[in-house]
């Protein structure tokens, strides 16, 4: 069997998964985004007048690293970072699920998509925000059980 290089497959999945539009070319493309964390409060559902309503919650995931010798041996100090992530959940089955009960402390598995918008504070101000648009969640602890 005859081996082709990489860079020949690559070129030729790319254009064959690409759809033509007159003179453009639509290539694929992908907006993923996975997370395995802690939800740092209680959701809550907005609704702006006309649009549909949101369940919104934040979300830590940690990173752990070891610093100092070496990762292999016991030596060194134990560094941490905690990232925040805003959470969006529009998909309405979902959205009702995730506010009613998603708790403090919960653990979930989020799957989405990222978005970059801009909004404008009360101050007047033009602030950047950075969402993950939830289209998955997987509870991971029971809520339940947790209420109890």
């Amino acid at each position: 069997m005859l081996r082709r290089p990489a860079w020949q497959v690559l070129r030729q999945f790319v254009r064959h998964e690409s759809d033509t539009v007159g003179s453009l070319v639509l290539e694929r493309s992908m907006n993923r985004v996975q997370l395995l964390g802690r939800v740092g409060q209680d959701p809550v559902m907005r609704q702006v007048e006309g649009k549909n309503p949101v369940t919104i919650f934040s979300l830590a995931t940690n990173e752990m690293w070891r610093t100092g010798e070496s990762e292999v041996t016991q030596g060194g100090d134990i560094s941490q970072k905690t990232t925040w992530h805003r959470i969006s959940v529009f998909r309405p089955g979902l959205r009702d699920v995730t506010y009613q009960y998603v708790k403090k402390g919960a653990r979930l598995y989020v799957e989405g998509k990222i978005d970059y918008g801009e909004y404008t504070d009360r101050n007047n101000v033009r602030r950047q925000a950075t969402t993950i648009i939830a289209d998955n969640v997987i509870f991971l602890t029971d809520s339940l059980k947790e209420k109890a």
